[in-house]
């Protein structure tokens, strides 16, 4: 990574590599897991990531085809599966307690994440109540899996998709007759370009469109890059139209990022080695009520080899003197420092949500929300549920607000906060 910057902006540039696919024939599971195959990720180190789940009875096979008359590796998943019906909950645990690499763990679960989300909204259930049908047996987790894991192999930092097809007609589902592309795979796909082709096959399945949709950082054309590799996954069957593949190009990326000017900021700092931990938490707690924008506390080895602690609080100029003196009275310290300094603060507004008829303000910013820590504990002391328990159902029924579907009743103020 190099760095050039002037005194208003800095640039940083980084080598990232990106996969693009392009889904000129939709995409699926097992296409992506193919693509990716075909494009160099080692079939070995994707099993033996996929046999750190607690998920016995599968078998992962490749195998090499045609379709349309371009070669293609087919991903196939193969075995008995007793449990073909698993929650959103289960299949989360499953992952989370895999120890896989942290990447491949996050991606895993957003991709589930997102298939529960609009499986909630689309059949009225609370998102780990929701039951997976097709996208909860055996192939269907080993291809959302195998595929994240397939990304990891190859060091994809970053993924890119073209528009995406999609088929026509009706399709036979566990739920009956659906329209195609079914209802999931549309929600999933909103937000991302799309066009139809007149064919009747289910060219992009939900399990396609929840992997596009959540790691995905944009669509379009092929993005800039060099290409390393390049790969072809195959569909089930053969298309008069087209050839029934999704292609998936590896490549190496210039990341250049332009940071402008921030806010201006000072930290002030003092090393201590003679404050209990009740004065270092008042020394906290007395300078954010003075209006600093942050404060915390290092441990770290002062001289003579005694323990001791440096307190950092984050100001600016304005609160100055009134800080230095806190800090001076708080500790009995013989000296603080300043070191300038900028910050980014991200935007964001305040929403709320309702728990068991009580109120859970929102911190909501970069799609996210996170309950307020007091409103929660207020709640899980009032009812004796677990404090992360009411966290997670405020952070759940925010989200269903945001899609749209029932639940937890939800209104934001919109107040915007530095």
């Amino acid at each position: 990574m190099t760095e050039t910057s002037t005194s208003t902006v800095t640039t940083v540039t980084s080598v990232t590599t990106v996969a693009w696919f392009h889904c000129f024939a939709g995409i699926a599971g097992d296409m992506a897991l193919g693509s990716l195959i075909n494009a160099g990720a080692d079939v070995a180190e994707i099993r033996l990531l996929l046999q750190r789940l607690s998920l016995p009875g599968w078998e992962l096979s490749v195998e090499e085809s045609l379709r349309g008359g371009v070669a293609c590796t087919r991903a196939l998943v193969v075995g008995r599966d007793d449990a073909v019906v698993r929650t959103h909950a289960r299949i989360a645990g499953l992952i989370t307690d895999a120890a896989l690499p942290p990447r491949v763990t996050d991606r895993a679960l957003a991709v589930f994440r997102l298939l529960a989300e609009v499986e909630s909204a689309l059949h009225r259930r609370p998102v780990d109540e929701v039951h997976f049908h097709e996208v909860g047996g055996h192939d269907a987790i080993i291809d959302i899996v195998g595929t994240v894991a397939a990304l990891e192999v190859l060091d994809v930092g970053e993924v890119t998709a073209s528009p995406v097809a999609t088929g026509t007609g009706t399709i036979r589902s566990a739920h009956g007759l659906l329209p195609n592309p079914s209802p999931a795979a549309v929600r999933l796909l909103q937000g991302a370009p799309t066009y139809g082709r007149a064919t009747g096959v289910e060219l992009t399945t939900p399990t396609g469109a929840a992997l596009l949709a959540a790691l995905c950082s944009s669509f379009g054309p092929l993005p800039p890059m060099v290409v390393v590799a390049s790969g072809f996954g195959g569909g089930a069957s053969e298309i008069d139209e087209l050839p029934n593949c999704t292609q998936v190009v590896i490549g190496q990326a210039d990341a250049r990022t332009t940071i402008g000017r921030g806010q201006p900021a000072l930290v002030l700092e003092t090393n201590l080695d003679d404050v209990t931990g009740e004065q270092l938490a008042h020394a906290v707690a007395a300078v954010l009520d003075a209006g600093a924008f942050d404060a915390w506390v290092s441990p770290v080895t002062m001289k003579k080899g005694r323990p001791g602690h440096v307190l950092h609080v984050l100001t600016d100029a304005t609160h100055l003197d009134r800080l230095r003196h806190i800090i001076h009275t708080t500790t009995g310290t013989f000296g603080v420092r300043a070191s300038a300094t900028e910050r980014w603060p991200a935007a964001r507004t305040l929403d709320q949500v309702t728990i068991d008829g009580m109120v859970v303000r929102m911190k909501v910013g970069y799609g996210r929300a996170k309950p307020e820590f007091e409103d929660v504990a207020r709640i899980a002391t009032a009812t004796g549920v677990a404090v992360h328990e009411v966290a997670s159902r405020a952070e759940e029924a925010w989200r269903l607000g945001r899609i749209g579907a029932p639940g937890e009743s939800r209104a934001g103020d919109g107040t915007p906060q530095a």
